[in-house]
C-alpha cells in the first residue's frame, strides 16, 4: 500500500505489477541522463512492518557538464520499525567531462533491515572513452537509531583515469560497485558474500549485524554478473526484472 507519493520534474515512478505481497517501484529518468546544473532528490519511506525495493529502469547516464555547476543528486531513505528496504539502482555510467555531486542519507529504525548497491561504470569502453577529465563526489551516510554506523565516501576529480590506474585505487578497473546489509543475517551472510565477490572485491564485517561489500572488475559485465549474483543471495528480494532484460 502506497501512503503518499509525489513526483515532479523528469522523475517518475513506475509499479510493477508483484505477485508478492512486497511493494516494488522502478524510478525513471524520462531525461535520460544527467548534466552539470541538474538538481534531482529522491526521498522514500518504509513504514513500519512494511517492505519496499527501488530500481531504476535502466542504467543512469551521467553526461559531460558544459557549465561550472556539477549534477546534484540527493537521497534520503528512511526504514521504520520491522521494515525492510532494498536500494537497488543499476549502474551510473560517467562520461568524460561529467561532474556529479551525489549523497546518500538513510536512517534505520532499531530493528529495520536495509540492502543496497550502488553500482559505477567509468566511462563507455566500447567507444574507448578514457575520463581524462570528469568530478565524481559521492557520500554514503546509514544511521541506525540516530547513530552513524556506516560512513563511505569517494572522490575523483580531474584526470580521474590517471587516478584508477594507480593500484592502490582501482588498479585500472573499469567498474566498481558499493554494497551493504545492515541487519541481523548480516554475520551469516559473509561467508556467502565473500564466495560470491572471489578476487574481485573484498567483504568486510564491521558490526555483527552490518556488512560492507566493494567490487571491482575490469569489465563492467563482470561487475554487473557478480552484483545480480549478490543481490540474488543477499537481499531477500527477487532480482528485479530491469536487471535482467
Amino acid at each position: 500500500m502506497i501512503d503518499g507519493l509525489h513526483q515532479s520534474g523528469s522523475l517518475r515512478l513506475m509499479f510493477p505489477r508483484n505477485d508478492g505481497t512486497d511493494l516494488a517501484a522502478v524510478m525513471i529518468n524520462c531525461a535520460g541522463g544527467m548534466t552539470g546544473g541538474d538538481r534531482f532528490g529522491i526521498a522514500a519511506e518504509a513504514g513500519a512492518n512494511t517492505a519496499l525495493t527501488l530500481t531504476t529502469q535502466t542504467a543512469e547516464r551521467l553526461y559531460k557538464s558544459n557549465g561550472p555547476e556539477p549534477a546534484r543528486l540527493r537521497t534520503r531513505l528512511q526504514v521504520r520499525d520491522r521494515a525492510a528496504l532494498c536500494w537497488l539502482p543499476q549502474e551510473t555510467i560517467l562520461f568524460d567531462g561529467c561532474a556529479l555531486h551525489r549523497r546518500l542519507n538513510v536512517d534505520l529504525a532499531p530493528d529495520a533491515r536495509f540492502f543496497m548497491i550502488e553500482p559505477l561504470v567509468f566511462g563507455r569502453s566500447a567507444m574507448g572513452e578514457v575520463l581524462n577529465d570528469a568530478h565524481f563526489d559521492d557520500q554514503i551516510r546509514i544511521y541506525r537509531d540516530g547513530q552513524l554506523i556506516h560512513a563511505d565516501a569517494t572522490l575523483l576529480s580531474g584526470d580521474a583515469s590517471a587516478q584508477l590506474s594507480r593500484p592502490a585505487v582501482a588498479n585500472n578497473a573499469q567498474a566498481t560497485a558499493t554494497l551493504a546489509l545492515a541487519g541481523p543475517d548480516a554475520e551469516a551472510a559473509l561467508g556467502p558474500a565473500r564466495d560470491i565477490i572471489g578476487p574481485h572485491g573484498g567483504a568486510s564485517l564491521k558490526a555483527p549485524d552490518l556488512l560492507v561489500m566493494r567490487l571491482l572488475t575490469a569489465d563492467a559485465r563482470d561487475m554487473r554478473r557478480i552484483a545480480m549474483a549478490l543481490i540474488a543471495a543477499l537481499s531477500g528480494v527477487p532480482t528485479p526484472r530491469t536487471w535482467t532484460l
